[in-house]
């Protein structure tokens, strides 16, 4: 400011003589009007030429990277936003088939134990089988016992008779005496 005052004090003895203070600042400093004139349509030309060709490129150029910058980050929100939700519907998918692996293993665990009940029921009754098979053998083999037992001790009866008699028994007295045995026999048992 205090330059600006000073050129002002300067050009004060010219201004009384012109009466004008931008002529006595023009006439001060040498400007030569016409030169002055040409160097302003100059610069105008320059600068439209600097605007047209380098500036509106450049800002275009900076507005289209501006641009992408945006759609980038856009893109980005939005992949983030999918990857979001795709690790939610995994989330859930692993969780479904978690639960139907645990159904699984549960009905498979329920028809293990069916399995083995049905078997054990079916042992059970092959071993009910067997043992009254078993006892129905025993049976037969103790009556095929008593008859062979009495059969014999008929025989015995009929030889230590005839033994007693000292004679050999004919065929009826045999088979009476036979027939005695096995009915006193019979009768005990």
């Amino acid at each position: 400011m205090l330059n600006f005052l000073t050129i002002i004090a300067a050009a004060a003895p010219e201004m009384e003589a012109t009466g004008n203070p931008i002529q006595a600042i023009a006439n001060q400093f040498h400007v030569d009007w016409p030169f002055l004139i040409a160097q302003i349509i100059n610069f105008c030309i320059v600068a439209t030429l600097l605007y047209k060709f380098a500036f509106k490129p450049v800002v275009a150029t900076l507005d289209e990277r501006q641009k992408k910058i945006q759609d980038g980050l856009q893109y980005a929100e939005e992949m983030k936003s999918r990857l979001a939700d795709a690790e939610k519907q995994h989330a859930e998918t692993l969780k479904k088939a978690a639960e139907e692996a645990t159904q699984l293993v549960n009905e498979a665990r329920d028809n293990a134990k069916a399995y083995y009940d049905k078997q054990t029921q079916e042992a059970a009754a092959k071993a009910s089988d067997i043992v009254k098979k078993a006892e129905q053998a025993m049976e037969q083999e103790r009556k095929q016992m008593i008859s062979e037992v009495r059969k014999e001790v008929a025989q015995l009866v009929v030889q230590t008779t005839s033994k007693v008699l000292g004679s050999e028994l004919n065929e009826s007295d045999r088979s009476r005496y036979s027939e005695a045995a096995a009915k006193q026999l019979y009768g005990n048992n």
